[in-house]
Order: C-alpha cells, then structure tokens, then sequence
C-alpha cells in the first residue's frame, strides 16, 4: 500500500509518498488556521481587558476619595469578572477547537479517496510519459538530423563563397612572394612605381587561370607587356570545331574609369579581329553599378566576368555555327550581329548576374537566421535548466533527505572535504 501512493517525479525521478506530503499540507494548513483564530481571539481579549483597565483608571480617578473597603470590595469585583471571562473564552476556544478537529478529519477522509483515485490514473500517466519520451526522442532525432544537413550545406556555400571572395587577395600575396624569391632590387623598383600594376597583374593572371580551367580546349595568347593591346587573347575552339572566333580581355585595377580606354581597346580589337571585347575593371564608369555594354565593349567586375566569359564563349560559337551553315548569308548575319548588340541579349546577361548576387545576398540572409535560430535554442535550454533546478530545491525543501541528490544540481564538495 505503502509503494502504491508513491510516485516518481518525471524529471529526476525520484519517488513521492503522495499520502505523505498532503497530509503533510493538511496539517500545516490547519495549523496555520487555529493559529489565525486564536490570534484573533486573544487580540479580542486584549482589546476587552484593555478597556476593563481602562475602565478601572477612570473608576479609580472618580473614587479616589473613597474609603479603603469600598475600594477592595471594588476590585474583587472586577477580579471575579475577569476570571469568568478568561473561562467563557476558554471555553469558546475548546468548543471552535473541538468543531476544527471535526472538520479535519472530514478533509482527510475527502483526501484520501483523492489518493485512491490518483493511484488508479498512475498506470495511464506512466503510459502516457513514456509514449512522449518516445515522441520527444524520434522529434528531436530528425531534427538534428536536419540540422547537420543544413549545417553541413551551409558550411559548403560559406566555404565556397569565401573561397571567391578571397581569391584574388591570395593570387595577390603568391604574386608578391613569386616576385620577391626572383628579384629583391625589382620588387623595390616596383614598390616606388607603386602597387596598381601588381594588383593589375595578380588579376591579369586570376584571368588566364580561370579560363584555362573552365576552356581546356581554348588557346589563350597572353599579350607581353610594353607591347601594344590587351592583356589576354581568348581563342575558342570546340571538340570539332577549330578558330570559331575570339574574345579580347583587357584587366584594369584603379580608383577612376577612364573613358579613353573604350576608345583605344575598340582599336586593339580590329587589330585582333575579337568578336567580342570584355574589359574586367574594379572601378565601373559613372552611373553604372554592375555589368553593362558601352560601345560595342563588355565592362564588368571580375566577379561578373565568371559568368559572363561563359555566355559570350557560347555566342561565339553560335555566330561561327550560323557563318558555316548560313555562308553568304549577310542579312540573317546582321540579325544574329543585332540581337548579340541588343537590348535582349544584355538582360539576359544581367539576369544571370542578378542570379549570382541574389544568391550571395540569401546565404547571407541564412546565415544571420541560424545564428539567431542558435541564439534562441541556447535561450530555451537555460530556461529549461533553471525551472529544473527551482523544482528540484522546492522538492528538496519538502521532503528533505529522502529525496536522492543529483550531482549536476548540487554545489561542488569542498577539495579537502573527507567523504565516508
């Protein structure tokens, strides 16, 4: 009978005398009631046997004159009377008393069938806790798992787009350190010119890297320096098909656009016969924020020029395509010349750039929202700890040491302490 009113609490699980403790309340309630009613009662009687000397010290003023018997005769009287009051109110105290001892037992009867049913739910509530941990168990598994997932996906594109981002700073240092191993006197000749044609070279060479890794099939001509023209002279050539045409790459790296250059690099390409001509600069012309045509001429930032090297290789190839096909024919030529110079060509290409930075801007728009997902996970779990810990000292305060102790609740045991 004993184990049937006990429980076990469903976050420590240690084990409750039901039967125990709310008789344990019941009396600390009962108690808490007698003692307010007697308060109550000796404060009346304080009150009443104030008055009484109140009374006396005006009797006394009034019939101080009096002789000596009328005085003893007097305060015998009053003796008398507070004796049978102290009675009449130990009597009332006794009758109250008798009627809260009555009603306690009544209380303890209605408690204990409360007990009885408590006990018969206990089979359904140990189900039920056990189906929620089995929930709670395969709930939080699948979202951890779809955590990691997230998170392994996440720490890629993070990877990858720093991996861009810092690509031309770390061609920067290898060129720095390339030139300081070949010729210290040079580099110091060339620090006094300054840095802009070093950082032009490292994106010079970021160039001809990136296409001679994405065009294995293309010759790509590098232009020497002090010789006339650009920097870089893309060849196309296909599985089957070779000399379909050519791409000019010109690289810049200053603080100002100067219009010149669309002049002189337009010149440079009939000299080379491009078909197109793609100027790869960090300093865009006024008015313009991202890749756009001037002239007949691509200008663009080296991040746009990623993708953009792929669709004019394509056109290139189409042009050279329809010239086979179509030979002699100038005007369907003059059509394909239009729509490769049009409006339509270049929001295509723009929208393909758009893609690129609408994709930069959500994965750092995800990467602030699990931060913040984090940040309100850490939040839920001090809270979930510390209603624990309330709960676990209120039951400690009311069982005391029957209750087990939990190491992780509990403060650290002095170093020197002796444990038996």
């Amino acid at each position: 009978m004993q184990n049937e009113t006990k429980i076990k609490c469903p976050n420590c699980g240690t084990a409750i005398d039901v039967q125990d403790v709310l008789s344990h309340q019941l009396e600390e309630d009962f108690k808490k009631k007698y003692n307010a009613q007697l308060a109550e009662e000796k404060k009346k009687y304080q009150k009443e046997f104030k008055q009484l000397d109140q009374q006396k010290e005006d009797f006394e003023k009034k019939k101080k004159k009096e002789n000596e018997l009328f005085q003893e005769r007097f305060n015998a009287k009053i003796k008398e009377e507070k004796i049978a009051l102290e009675k009449q109110l130990k009597a009332k105290l006794q009758e109250e008393q008798s009627d809260q001892m009555a009603l306690i037992q009544k209380e303890l009867s209605e408690k204990s069938e409360q007990v009885k049913e408590l006990n018969k739910t206990k089979g359904e509530i140990e189900k039920l806790k056990r189906e929620k941990d089995e929930l709670k168990e395969a709930i939080e598994a699948e979202a951890q798992k779809t955590l990691n997932q997230k998170l392994s996906e996440e720490k890629d594109k993070i990877r990858k787009s720093e991996q861009e981002k810092n690509e031309l700073v770390v061609r920067e240092l290898q060129k720095q350190l390339e030139d300081q191993r070949k010729l210290t006197e040079e580099m110091k000749r060339k620090q006094e010119q300054g840095s802009m044609q070093l950082q032009g070279e490292v994106q010079e060479l970021a160039i001809e890297d990136w296409l001679k890794t994405n065009f294995p099939f293309d010759t790509l001509t590098e232009i020497k320096k002090g010789a006339r023209g650009g920097d870089c002279l893309q060849i196309i050539n296909t599985q089957t098909l070779q000399n379909c045409g050519c791409i000019y790459y010109e690289s810049k790296r200053t603080k100002d656009f100067q219009p010149s250059w669309i002049e002189k690099f337009k010149t440079d390409m009939r000299v080379k016969n491009a078909t197109f001509g793609v100027l790869v600069t960090e300093a865009l012309p006024k008015g313009v924020q991202r890749l756009s045509q001037k002239d007949g001429i691509w200008i663009c930032t080296y991040e746009e020029f990623k993708a953009l090297c792929f669709v004019l290789r394509e056109s290139v190839i189409l042009i050279n395509q329809a010239g086979v096909v179509q030979e002699n024919k100038g005007e369907k030529m003059s059509l394909l010349y239009d729509f490769l110079t049009g409006s339509e060509f270049r929001m295509q290409v723009e929208a393909i750039v758009e893609g690129f930075t609408q994709m930069q801007t959500d994965l750092d728009t995800e990467r602030r929202a699990m931060e913040g997902i984090w940040k309100k996970r850490e939040k839920q779990i001090q809270k979930v700890l510390l209603n624990t810990t309330h709960m676990y000292s209120a039951i400690r305060g009311i069982a005391g040491n029957a209750v087990g102790s939990i190491q992780a609740l509990e403060l650290p045991a002095p170093p020197n302490e002796m444990i038996d």
